[in-house]
């Protein structure tokens, strides 16, 4: 058995950055920023986010640098040679399958659509 799952909640470092391709793929990367529970003085742990289809449109649409979020998904390197130095490099991504936008409303001023719900959170199902 091989499980590879990762949960997060924190603050988005940066308004996200989205591509779209001529497959009709869409494909948003921006960063979280996550406290630890230990000390409210230690810096946060900062992460990549890449996010896919319906929920990277979710992300463009209604995630602002600050906007509070919980993500769910799975750990992956990407890879890549320096161009400087051509020494291989790689760095961690979460692959995020499922998104949760948390904060209140005039947290994510701007965004139009009613949770119907109270849970306020938007996945790859809406």
């Amino acid at each position: 058995m091989s499980l590879n799952t990762v949960n997060l909640v924190g603050r988005a470092g940066r308004d996200p950055e989205v591509r779209y391709f001529e497959s009709g793929s869409v494909v948003c990367n921006f960063t979280l920023a996550v406290n630890r529970r230990t000390s409210r003085d230690d810096q946060p742990d900062w992460f990549d986010l890449e996010i896919w289809g319906k929920t990277a449109e979710t992300a463009a649409n209604y995630v602002r640098k600050g906007s509070l979020i919980g993500v769910s998904g799975s750990l992956k390197f990407d890879y890549w040679k320096d161009k400087a130095t051509g020494a291989d490099r790689s760095k961690p991504v979460i692959r995020v399958d499922r998104l949760e936008l948390l904060g209140s409303k005039r947290d994510n001023e701007g965004a139009a659509v009613s949770s119907g719900g109270g849970g306020g959170g938007y996945d790859d199902e809406f």
